[in-house]
């Protein structure tokens, strides 16, 4: 594991601290406080994992693939599955690796969520980022409704070395993406992020303005690969899973950025975000600089949130 991904484990695994808590703990008392595995059992890890956010839909599909297992195996020690949980978890979440083609490709990616999730913060990262993997990046400022949301970007841009286009308020947001497509074309651009207006979930007028940014882009720029990644706020919880749905209503949604997962005690909503709307968690971010922002490891996350050490092949 190289430096920079051991510093970025061990600030997940201090962020996990109050997720960590809130779940493993809890796990834990399990473990040691029955001595036979029978449907009390069983039922207390439920009640565990769907109090600390991990959601009813994955709580029972990681239980049934426990039960299965320990079936299987002739397990008669709670101790003796622990590990089984673990692995059933870190399934659970596992994203494809063909996930992260885009990262290749000639991309336009969207990144969209409700106001306050850090969507501008985690354009500014995922544009460092890429310029650090030598990819060609450009910024389209398209949130023209909130004051300073340009500067902000702007700000942003400047730390990730990248070009930006748009960003006056006022603007409409389509007339910015349709002409930083074709910045993004005649310039050769690998990567085009676009930044969006913090939507309020129920606010159809901007839902539709994101609908028709959507058609541009198809219309204007059909070769580039789509992304369409939703930012949501990992100190959110089940809340996260809402709005995630709504906008499913009006974009594709190809995957989720989790922000704020550091000081948060609802971080297993990582595990139900995946479960629930068949959308990879993508990124996540533990923290405010520039390389806070990495891929989403389902091995590495779930081995951060039960305080294990990371093994030398993983090293």
């Amino acid at each position: 594991m190289s430096e920079g991904k051991k510093g970025f484990f061990a600030r997940l695994k201090e962020g996990l601290t109050k997720t960590r808590d809130n779940i493993v703990r809890g796990i834990d008392s399990v473990f040691s406080g029955f001595s036979a595995i029978d449907e009390d059992f069983y039922e207390e890890l439920e009640e565990i994992l769907i109090m600390g956010d991990i959601g009813i839909g994955a709580t029972t599909q990681i239980v049934e693939r426990l039960k299965a297992q320990v079936k299987e195996q002739h397990i008669k020690e709670p101790a003796a599955c622990k590990q089984l949980l673990i692995d059933g978890i870190k399934e659970q979440m596992r994203v494809n690796e063909d996930a992260y083609e885009f990262e290749q490709e000639q991309s336009v990616i969207m990144v969209i969520g409700v106001n306050g999730v850090g969507k501008t913060t985690s354009v500014g990262k995922l544009a460092g980022k890429f310029k650090a993997e030598g990819r060609r990046v450009l910024i389209a400022a398209a949130d023209t409704f909130r004051a300073a949301a340009g500067e902000q970007l702007a700000e942003w841009a400047r730390r990730a070395d990248v070009p930006m286009i748009g960003g006056s308020e006022g603007t409409d947001p389509a007339s910015v993406v349709y002409d930083a497509v074709h910045a993004a074309k005649a310039r050769g651009v690998d990567v085009l992020l676009i930044d969006t207006a913090g939507r309020l979930h129920n606010k159809r007028n901007l839902m539709e303005e994101l609908r028709k940014m959507n058609r541009i882009i198809d219309r204007e720029f059909p070769d580039a690969r789509r992304e369409n990644l939703i930012v949501l706020d990992g100190t959110t919880g089940q809340n996260a899973l809402v709005q995630a749905r709504e906008f499913g209503q009006v974009a594709d949604l190809t995957g989720i950025i989790l922000t704020k997962l550091d000081g948060t005690a609802k971080g297993g909503i990582a595990v139900a975000i995946q479960s629930e709307l068949h959308v990879p968690v993508k990124y996540i971010g533990v923290g405010e600089s520039i390389d806070d922002l990495q891929r989403f490891d389902s091995d590495e996350f779930v081995n951060a949130l039960f305080d294990m050490q990371v093994s030398q092949d993983e090293a």
